[in-house]
């Protein structure tokens, strides 16, 4: 039974994963039509509602690093979550990357304590299918690349040598990695720098086009991006 979260609604087959309450809050607002709260508890506020395609989506933030999401994630397949997409946000490590550019995660670097404790070494890798789902969705406006995750924000890798990563953030391995332990597709699409409420509300956008054309609920193509007018 889950312990952290306390829903007082349904989940949702599909979920978007940001890690900030806020951010929770944000995109329940723009791409559900009636979001309704289902989950305060610890301060991980959640939502649950459908899409303006008529798809019920769940949006439940994970908590600030990888010990906080791997308890969310766990939990939320045990309330019946099958598919996942992180919607976050990361440090660029590429000095070519402007605040605000998207990237689709297609591995997470294993420099943190909760992917190597869930048994990941090295790197782990997103659900092949749903991360192409993601790039198609996204098109020119995301990069695939890869992410380092690590435990420390300000102090931690620093994507030299040769685990260079394109970006780093705090979340991203741990949830690969317990996807890959409870067998369920988990992809990463993240927004550099302090991203503004437009660019996170794109990316929820393109993560719930992603987990629509992946799913028999509704076959609407990838490219289009759901959110309410």
């Amino acid at each position: 039974m889950a312990d952290y979260l306390q829903p007082t609604g349904p989940t949702a087959p599909d979920a978007l994963l940001p890690a900030d309450p806020g951010h929770a809050l944000l995109l329940a607002q723009a791409l559900l039509d009636a979001p309704r709260m289902s989950n305060h508890g610890h301060g991980l506020w959640g939502y649950h509602g459908e899409t303006e395609a008529g798809r019920p989506l769940s949006i439940q933030s994970t908590g600030i690093g990888g010990p906080s999401t791997a308890i969310v994630v766990r939990e939320l397949r045990e309330l019946g979550a099958e598919r996942a997409v992180r919607v976050g946000v990361c440090i660029p490590l590429d000095p070519e990357l402007r605040a605000g550019e998207m990237i689709v995660a297609e591995r997470a670097l294993v420099a943190d304590g909760t992917s190597a404790a869930l048994g990941a070494r090295g790197s782990v890798h997103a659900d092949d299918a749903l991360t192409e789902r993601l790039i198609e969705a996204a098109g020119p406006e995301a990069r695939a690349g890869t992410v380092a995750s690590t435990d420390l924000y300000y102090d931690g890798y620093d994507g030299s040598g040769s685990r260079a990563a394109t970006a780093r953030d705090l979340e991203s391995a741990a949830l690969l990695a317990l996807g890959r332990e409870l067998g369920i597709p988990v992809a990463v699409i993240l927004v550099t720098g302090v991203p503004s409420d437009e660019r996170m509300i794109r990316a929820g956008g393109i993560a719930s086009a992603a987990l629509a054309a992946g799913g028999a609920q509704d076959p609407s193509p990838a490219s289009g991006v759901e959110t309410r007018a």
